[in-house]
């Protein structure tokens, strides 16, 4: 049958929007990707060609804008009020009695919810369609960041149904599964970026982004628990939810409803195992009275409601067996000890592998052959070993001992003063260390060359065609195109990578090098202060220590670096490829001022309108000083969301005081 132009493109509307419920919230598409993307482009081109038919709902429109104005304050219908909680299994049994006790008389039935780990959201729909969502804010408002929620995909633009009320809010948790939150945090370590701790700040960060369309690709998901409103279709919570879930919501399938104290303590125990098989953090379980006349009754205190309580699971400990310690090999050469062991499920994910940090660590811990090791991740994303079971150590196990050679080269190991570090010093002849510079030279924040990652680079010097930096500006799209996973087009997009790294400034040419001490910081006010790399390989340790945060272990660090010929060959191979070794003086000095000179500033927290980058190069081109930790020297902390409760509590007892976003960027005239 012939449709209009119309009639196709809400045909391919409504079909695209339950394919996209079919996947991302049934988990049971009917169609393949590719005949997804067939019909989404086949829409695109339609609305292309007739604007009239414009919907900002549109299927189309989940990718999100790269544009962003910034999120306004939006005041709550009904407060969002945080549950009281407790880890108690006894105390939750408490609070179903005093329920009852309360409502003297009257059968309670309770609801049992999971308490998934993200960041709270209110969702308002109007004829079925959504038109806001803010965030939980401080109870009273939140910021609207709709736009940003539209590239959700499990959460409904338009309804499913026709039973829906006129107008009505729907709140849930926003929150990043394991897998996109891995891929995440993956990411960002190879661009060398601080890694999110858990999947909640991860979640959190992500929703308060400028750039929908960041948003849309890191692959946020959504599980909506609670209806409110007018008219709502039934008078108890549980059927609202089911109704939600007919509409097109993710609900969660643990929603069970309870009538009695032995089927709620079955439901955590269920829980407290079942969970760590979910696809997303959850940090605990909910409880509700079903009937919304009682919790009516019942009410609120101050901060929470009485008709609902929240208990929280214990940080998550496993018990499983060393397979063996390892000794990694870093890019600087610190040799750090790993232990591998028995997988064991943790917070969603599996755990293999532990660091042991160092030596002392390894010797505290006082671990043996085949011990049975306590690993902890508390939601964390970063596992620890916190303890051995001794009742499991095997008869005449030998206990395990730090390497005194390099595992990779056989160099003896040289321990390094004042620290508890070993390294190996043999750095132009061990291979993991000259792999590792060269994966750290291509990363986003030094040269930002794409498509190498690690295993390139080891395929590289493997090969013979990359054994320092300066070699890869000797490449050619052939060399690529003999290594395994390279094509014609890929080579290509490496070398046009190469090129265009000759243009990155001096300051990431600088921390590009793998000069030892020199993080990105430090590289930042050497390269300010000396202005180019002949200057600074000129300097004598004397000199070098009289520049901002320099002290004597960095100026004798960088001494030595340029006192070996092969580096100084290194560097002019640099130079005759066109990479840039000085400051450009016109450009550096633009934009700078002086509006915070002789201000030292911390910061902590997850910000809306620039990343924690941004603002400490702010800081820095406003004269400003960044600083790692609170003190009486500091002036200011700018603080963004989930600012660390330990810098808060410093702050306040030091009377610092702590400006949010709005306050610093007037401070610089923005």
């Amino acid at each position: 049958m012939t449709m209009s132009p119309k009639e196709e493109i809400l045909y391919l509307r409504s079909e695209l929007n339950r394919h996209n419920h079919n996947y991302y919230v049934n988990n049971a598409p009917e169609i393949s990707d590719r005949e997804f993307d067939e019909m989404m482009k086949k829409l695109e081109r339609l609305e292309a060609e007739h604007p009239e038919y414009d919907d900002p709902l549109s299927p189309t429109r989940r990718v999100g804008s790269d544009l962003s104005r910034g999120f306004k304050q939006v005041a709550h219908i009904y407060p969002m009020l945080s549950l009281g909680n407790t880890y108690s299994i006894e105390e939750v049994d408490a609070w179903v009695k005093r329920t009852s006790t309360a409502l003297a008389g009257q059968d309670v039935s309770i609801v049992g919810e999971m308490k998934f780990d993200g960041t709270g959201i209110s969702l308002i729909y109007e004829h079925g369609r959504l038109v806001r969502a803010v965030t939980r804010g401080d109870g009273e408002k939140g910021d609207d960041v709709t736009e940003n929620v539209k590239t959700i995909r499990s959460i409904p633009l338009q309804l499913s149904g026709d039973d829906w009320p006129e107008m009505f809010e729907i709140r849930g948790e926003i929150v990043m599964p394991w897998k996109a939150f891995e891929r995440l945090n993956a990411d960002r370590a190879f661009n060398e970026e601080p890694l999110f701790a858990n999947p909640r700040n991860a979640a959190a960060g992500t929703i308060k982004l400028l750039n929908p369309a960041e948003v849309a690709a890191r692959g946020l998901d959504a599980y909506l628990y609670y209806l409110l409103g007018e008219n709502l279709p039934f008078d108890n919570h549980y059927d609202n939810m089911l109704a939600a879930r007919r509409w097109g919501f993710k609900v969660s399938d643990a929603m069970t409803l309870m009538t009695s104290i032995d089927q709620v303590d079955a439901f955590i125990n269920k829980w407290d195992t079942a969970r760590k098989e979910l696809p997303v953090a959850t940090d605990g379980l909910v409880f509700k009275v079903n009937s919304l006349r009682q919790q009516l009754n019942l009410g609120f205190t101050a901060k929470s409601p009485r008709w609902a309580i929240a208990y929280k699971f214990a940080a998550e400990r496993a018990l499983t067996r060393l397979r063996f310690v390892s000794f990694d090999v870093g890019r600087l050469g610190y040799i750090t000890p790993v232990a591998n062991l028995d997988p064991v499920l943790l917070s969603g994910t599996v755990v293999k592998r532990a660091s042991l940090h160092n030596e002392d660590i390894m010797t505290t811990l006082d671990i043996h052959e085949d011990d049975m090791l306590y690993v902890e991740k508390g939601g964390e994303i970063i596992p620890k070993i916190t303890g051995v079971e001794l009742s499991e150590r095997e008869p005449g196990a030998k206990p395990v001992v730090f390497v005194s050679h390099c595992p990779v080269c056989g160099s003896p190991l040289v321990r390094v003063e004042g620290e508890a570090a070993w390294i190996c010093p043999n750095k132009d002849g061990c291979p993991p260390q000259i792999i590792g510079r060269l994966e750290h030279f291509v990363g986003r924040r030094m040269m930002n060359i794409d498509g190498i990652g690690e295993e390139t680079a080891a395929a590289l010097y493997a090969a013979g065609l990359v054994r320092n930096i300066a070699d890869f500006y000797d490449l050619k799209a052939s060399d690529l195109m003999k290594l395994e996973g390279f094509g014609r087009r890929s080579a290509e997009r490496v070398i046009e990578g190469i090129e265009a790294s000759k243009s990155v400034g001096f300051e990431r040419v600088l921390y590009a090098l793998s000069i030892p001490f020199v993080g990105e910081t430090t590289a930042k006010k050497i390269a300010r202060t000396v202005k180019s790399l002949d200057n600074l390989m000129a300097m004598t340790p004397e000199q070098l220590e009289s520049i901002e945060d320099v002290g004597k272990k960095i100026a004798v660090s960088i001494a030595d670096y340029f006192a070996s010929p092969e580096k100084r060959e290194m560097i002019e191979r640099l130079r005759r490829a066109g990479v840039t070794l000085a400051i450009d003086e016109d450009e550096d000095a633009e934009g700078k001022t002086d509006l915070l000179a002789g201000k030292t500033f911390v910061i902590s927290g997850v910000f809306a309108r620039h990343s924690r980058d941004e603002y400490k190069a702010l800081i820095e081109r406003n004269g400003g000083k960044n600083v790692g930790s609170i003190s009486k020297k500091t002036d200011y902390v700018l603080a963004g969301e989930n600012m660390g409760p330990a810098k808060l509590e410093k702050a306040t007892a030091l009377g610092i005081p702590i400006i949010d976003e709005d306050t610093f960027l007037a401070m610089i005239g923005q």
